[in-house]
């Protein structure tokens, strides 16, 4: 076609007549780019021949200042007319039967390197998608003219163009170094077949991580999924156990079938992104993704599931734009059937979302469809998402991973693991979120609302706001199978069971949310309302002068620059001056002007909503916080003290916040933090000592705004600790000790001034009583009472008096002595 210069005149127009319809866009522009040497001669791959594709590709490489595929390539002596070649032969008008055959364009290549005339080539895949959208087995209309899995013919790809080529993306892989392979010496025609698998192999897995596999109506789905052995058998015992008919339980199933399954669609799919990009276009600054790149190559031949944190309902909305936007497949996604409202819940289901209850418990036939149809979609490769944190978080924290969803995803995976399954976790990080108003009031004590119709009028009201950026950072993968190899060895020969149900299965699963936690929190993107809110709500009046705050965020910027926590987390942008103007901008920030200079401070709603978006980020600052704390109360520390007390407190701040270091590499990462303080100044060192400098100096007062960070939380472990050294041993149940510690929380809160709704959360003293006990510094009798490790007292009191003030320790023990005292027996 492009030998000629007639052929290449004639290209040059049907190009031309293409694009006065055609638009185009390459997926993984800079990806691609980096991994391309362009000193090497370049060969572009096509799946099979395509006058469209060749000339999209070709205008796509003329955008990018790429090499062309359809100018001549020189390879030493030899010149190649073009530097395309297609992997299959031409199909005909009404799609003949493809016949494989080696390009002649490949084999003189081969030929050429294996002569050693030229160093090396690089053969690079190119794909070129009409519109994105799986195949659905009962619509003819879409077999006429959507990318799916079915032979396409000339016929099938003028209506392509016709209907999709508005939105034609191209996709260019990593390339293929030719003489890797041909270093192999296996000859010039086995070293062609193995290029030609490995490129078939290549195409075949881009294509399910684009468009999807292929995946039956929705109402065949259903259908099959009563005929499931596991389902049938539920069925059964439904029948047994409510005394009905097999057809009435089958029936039932079949409802439970079409209450849960999705509906997905290609036209919602294309509608909800022309309104997404309106809607984020009007409401966000702008929205930053970090290594998504990672994502784009592990789709290929894996069950990719996604673990996004939870903060707002635009969390699902985003990622699945997100993910179509760069040629991803968008995920079936586990929402609560409360969404399954009027319109909402039918745009949704047709976006990808399948519906489950808050609980299963007590229906078992519910359970054995949900898990059939999960198991469904896990079989057939298609991507899924839920969160392992249940619902939103309304303080900003990471929450308690709900493992519902992780055992069944591990049972179904234990029972059939043809395809390897990896978690890809996803930090979403708002500079406000949308529903801060709600989150407000109920961090105020609020009961949640339930979600209505109604609240999409409120979510338009809000538009007036300023939001600010969002960034969505993709986390480091976790392999289900690598996972369990660490965790369970030998776990592919052991006897599972009809049910899947191994003895390990629960703490396995525990293990598993942990880590996805871990992994989320590594992922944080840092932003300057995370860290004004760190700073200001450090200080006893919430406020500080514009020095002050100035210096206290290029502080915290310059030490997670010295020890960054994660390769996948993400910093803001600026200096401290710069941050400032940005909080004041989203009118977060208040102000007062004097003779001196600004003074900035939070009022009264934005005190409470601040603790929020400083949660968000606690994790990072827990460890080095809890080192500055050591200093407080001491002007100088040994380092062995320092890792004893720090080894002593970090499991369970661990335990709380899921920061990502291992206790085994404590001790590194602690001189890695040290080392930072005193190259800023907060520390000075002598030999194995450390020391604080003088309480008059600029730097004291930095080190004790950052102490604070994590004061309240180790507050709270003091007064567990207190109570329960109080009480006595065998005297009061962990249930007894957690309404205890929420009642002192709420007093010592309004003695102190503490204007944090999270201190006196139940749930946080619940999580450090079962740590306690997982640690074995707890035990339980039989009756339920607690015992104490008898070091407990020693190891409790040393560390309080060194990390907290001796106002609040001494109050915490006379709030836990006046109980004592008031349950005294008369004498």
């Amino acid at each position: 076609m492009t030998r000629s210069p007639f052929r290449r005149l004639v290209f040059g127009v049907l190009r031309r007549v293409l694009y006065l319809w055609v638009r185009s866009e390459t997926i993984n522009q800079s990806a691609f780019s980096l991994r391309l040497d362009r000193s090497k001669p370049v060969f572009y791959v096509l799946q099979q021949p395509s006058l469209s594709d060749l000339a999209v590709v070709d205008r796509e490489c003329s955008k990018s200042g790429l090499p062309r595929p359809v100018l001549p390539v020189a390879m030493g002596q030899h010149i190649e007319p073009a530097g395309f070649f297609y992997l299959t032969r031409e199909p005909g008008w009404f799609s003949r039967a493809d016949k494989r055959g080696t390009s002649p364009t490949l084999a003189r290549v081969v030929s050429v390197l294996s002569r050693h005339e030229v160093d090396d080539a690089q053969i690079i895949p190119v794909s070129v998608f009409w519109g994105q959208s799986p195949d659905r087995e009962t619509s003819a209309w879409k077999l006429l003219f959507a990318d799916s899995w079915a032979v396409t013919g000339r016929l099938r790809r003028l209506v392509s163009i016709l209907i999709l080529g508005r939105k034609t993306r191209v996709q260019f892989s990593s390339p293929i170094h030719l003489r890797e392979l041909i270093a192999q010496n296996k000859g010039q025609e086995r070293t062609l077949r193995m290029v030609h698998r490995i490129l078939r192999v290549h195409f075949r897995n881009q294509k399910a991580a684009v468009i999807g596999p292929d995946v039956s109506h929705r109402r065949n789905l259903v259908k099959g999924l009563v005929n499931d052995p596991l389902v049938r058998q539920a069925i059964i015992e439904e029948a047994e156990r409510e005394k009905i008919s097999l057809e009435k339980a089958e029936a039932q199933a079949l409802r439970y079938g079409n209450e849960i399954a999705s509906d997905y669609t290609y036209t919602a799919i294309r509608f909800l992104e022309l309104v997404l990009s309106w809607f984020w276009n009007k409401i966000y600054d702008g929205i930053k993704v970090h290594n998504i790149e990672g994502v784009q190559e592990i789709a290929q031949g894996h069950e990719v599931i996604y673990v996004p944190c939870h903060r707002s309902h635009i969390d699902y909305l985003l990622l699945s734009y997100l993910l179509f936007t760069n040629g991803l497949t968008p995920p079936h996604i586990a929402a609560g059937v409360n969404l399954n409202m009027p319109l909402i819940g039918g745009l949704l289901r047709r976006g990808g979302a399948f519906f489950m209850r808050r609980t299963f418990k007590g229906n078992p036939l519910y359970t054995a469809v949900f898990n059939e149809y999960l198991h469904t979609l896990f079989r057939k490769g298609f991507p899924v998402e839920y969160f392992v944190e249940g619902g939103r978080s309304r303080t900003g924290r990471t929450l308690q991973p709900k493992t519902g969803m992780l055992a069944i995803t591990l049972r179904g995976f234990l029972r059939s693991h043809r395809l390897p399954i990896v978690f890809v976790p996803v930090y979403i990080g708002y500079e406000r979120v949308l529903e801060g108003r709600t989150y407000l009031g109920e961090l105020r004590g609020a009961s949640k609302k339930k979600e209505s119709i109604f609240d999409l009028f409120k979510v338009l009201g809000a538009l007036k706001q300023r939001f600010g950026q969002v960034s969505v950072n993709f986390g480091e993968p976790i392999r289900l199978a690598e996972f369990l190899d660490q965790q369970q060895p030998g776990w592919r020969e052991q006897e599972l069971g009809p049910q899947y149900r191994p003895e390990w299965l629960n703490e396995t699963t525990n293990r598993l949310g942990e880590r996805v936690a871990r992994h989320l929190n590594e992922a944080a993107a840092v932003n300057p309302v995370n860290l004004v809110a760190l700073a200001l709500l450090s200080t006893s009046r919430l406020a500080l002068d514009e020095g002050s705050l100035r210096r206290t965020l290029d502080l915290y910027l310059a030490l997670l620059r010295a020890v960054p926590y994660s390769p996948h987390t993400t910093l803001p942008d600026g200096d401290g001056a710069a941050l400032i103007e940005h909080v004041k901008g989203m009118k977060l920030l208040a102000e007062q002007n004097d003779a001196l200079g600004k003074i900035f401070y939070l009022d009264e709603a934005n005190a409470v909503l601040m603790t929020y978006y400083r949660n968000n980020v606690l994790h990072i600052f827990a460890l080095p916080a809890l080192l500055a704390s050591f200093f407080q109360s001491s002007s100088r520390t040994s380092r062995e003290q320092i890792l004893r007390y720090a080894g002593a407190l970090y499991p369970y701040l661990q335990a709380e916040l899921f920061t990502r270091w291992d206790p085994a590499e404590l001790e590194s990462v602690i001189d890695q933090w040290l080392t930072a303080f005193v190259g800023q100044g907060l520390l000075t060192r002598d030999g194995d000592v450390y020391m604080r400098p003088a309480p008059s100096s600029r730097q004291f007062v930095l080190l004790t705004l950052l102490s604070r960070t994590v004061a309240q939380t180790l507050q709270r472990f003091y007064m567990a600790t207190a109570l329960l050294l109080n009480a006595g041993q065998n005297v009061i149940s962990a249930e007894e000790l957690e309404n205890l510690c929420t009642v002192m929380a709420q007093r010592l809160s309004i003695l102190h001034g503490l204007n944090a709704p999270e201190f006196f959360d139940k749930s946080l003293f619940r999580h450090f009583i079962q740590r306690l006990l997982d640690q074995g510094v707890l035990r339980q009798d039989e009756a339920g009472r607690l015992s104490h490790h008898p070091l407990l007292s020693e190891l409790a009191e040393g560390a309080a008096k060194r990390v907290l003030p001796a106002e609040i320790r001494l109050s915490i023990r006379q709030v836990a002595l006046d109980r004592q005292e008031d349950e005294a027996p008369v004498v």
